[in-house]
């Protein structure tokens, strides 16, 4: 039986970081590199760290690592319930639909309402974030949006 949670939290995972890699760009190949023999570095780097079940309810907590290479979106998406993160190293530009901007620095934390439309933009420095979220049992932990 656990080896099937833990499967099932795997693919989960790696299911969120499909649908977030396929709307992200990638990074640009080097100039002096031939174009055909470049492949494009991946923008983001997931790492699923827990996944449990909140005691009585039909809620999971998931929680996983982003490393964000510089300068880049992470693709706009929602999450079926809230997302909060803790900034580890460097910064990005929280985009919340309907919010102002906001600068999330190293050592702060943001939040991400249930089913808002969001985005981020790592700095020159990139960013790695933990991020915890609580979602609803069998529902996908991020959707793209338009």
């Amino acid at each position: 039986m656990s080896r099937f949670i833990v499967a099932r939290a795997a693919l989960g995972i790696f299911a969120v970081v499909s649908v977030a890699c396929a709307q992200q760009p990638t990074a640009p190949a080097a100039a002096t590199a031939p174009a055909a023999a470049t492949t494009p570095a991946p923008t983001i780097k997931r790492t699923p760290l827990q996944r449990f079940d909140v005691p009585g309810s039909q809620y999971e907590t998931v929680i996983g690592m982003a490393e964000i290479v510089p300068n880049v979106n992470i693709g706009r998406h929602t999450h079926p319930g809230p997302e909060s993160g803790y900034m580890v190293e460097g910064d990005m530009v929280l985009l919340i639909e309907g919010q102002p901007e906001r600068l999330v620095k190293t050592g702060e934390s943001y939040q991400v309402p249930a089913g808002a439309i969001h985005d981020a933009r790592s700095g020159a420095r990139g960013a790695k974030v933990v991020a915890t979220y609580v979602v609803e049992k069998g529902k996908p932990l991020a959707s793209a949006a338009k």
